[in-house]
């Protein structure tokens, strides 16, 4: 899915810290050229048809061909974001170790893990300009350096493990993800070209999650930004909304993902 972003016009990009919302994400594109460094916790990122097990200090490039979800994350994940207008990366990228920010897509693996040096470097510099994105200027001359400086850590970093995901599993998550009825398991292996038996177990080796499981935590974040405050919904509506067959089911599942009962969870928002 092509993704527009919302960037002032006044600014070549934006950066920011993002935070575990439990929002659902999809699979997207976007003509923007990416970054995100990780900061806390860890996480599951598909680029294209590769699984990226990420943590603390891992610094992934996401171009503008390039496919991309995130689709697991700790509850205290964060990492920085960057994104850079087209016009921005020409301007900053004009020599011969910059050029391949000019690509639409990235050879070789989307993903290293930065030293502990440069992880402490970035996160102050990231911090310092987010801090004046009122000052247009200013802000535009920090987010080209934060560019090539970013490009210079990656390249010196060591690599994270990667695997290859089957297309069928690929397939499969993001039925799963953009589901609006349950598919049966037999209907999604119809769809993903695979028998249940070994959709089910390639799964569960290529994700870390078995089928079940991982449909349990989307119906959980698209339950939290359903329900959000609890002001316009009540917690069964959003339940049923999010997926849940019923609220037993999802009083079972919130309480072996979140740690508490919903009614706790309520009280602690509210």
């Amino acid at each position: 899915m092509r993704q527009r972003l919302h960037i002032p016009n006044a600014l070549d990009g934006s950066l920011w810290r993002y935070g575990n919302a439990a929002s659902a994400n999809r699979r997207h594109t976007h003509a923007e050229l990416e970054f995100n460094l990780v900061t806390r916790g860890s996480g599951t990122y598909l680029v294209g048809n590769r699984r990226y097990g990420i943590r603390r200090g891992d610094l992934l490039w996401l171009f503008p061909a390039q496919e991309h979800v995130l689709i697991e994350q700790s509850a205290e994940f964060e990492m920085w974001i960057a994104v850079f207008r087209r016009k921005a990366v020409k301007r900053a990228a004009t020599d011969a170790d910059s050029l391949a920010l000019l690509r639409p897509s990235l050879e070789g693996e989307a993903c290293r893990r930065v030293t502990q040096d440069d992880l402490a470097r970035l996160e102050e510099l990231f911090a310092e300009i987010a801090g004046c994105h009122k000052q247009a200027g200013l802000f535009n001359s920090g987010l080209g350096y934060a560019l090539l400086h970013s490009w210079q850590c990656f390249q010196r970093a060591a690599g994270v493990a990667v695997r290859d995901v089957h297309p069928a599993v690929e397939r499969a998550a993001r039925l799963i993800r953009d589901e609006k009825d349950s598919l049966s398991l037999n209907e999604m292996a119809r769809r993903s070209g695979l028998s249940p038996a070994r959709l089910s177990r390639l799964f569960k080796q290529q994700t870390g999650f078995a089928m079940a499981d991982f449909r349990n935590r989307k119906r959980m974040e698209r339950f939290v930004e359903i329900y959000g405050t609890g002001q316009r919904h009540t917690m069964l509506d959003a339940a049923l909304e999010a997926g849940f067959g019923s609220y037993a089911q999802f009083h079972r599942i919130f309480r072996r993902n979140m740690g508490c009962s919903p009614g706790e969870y309520r009280r602690k928002i509210s």
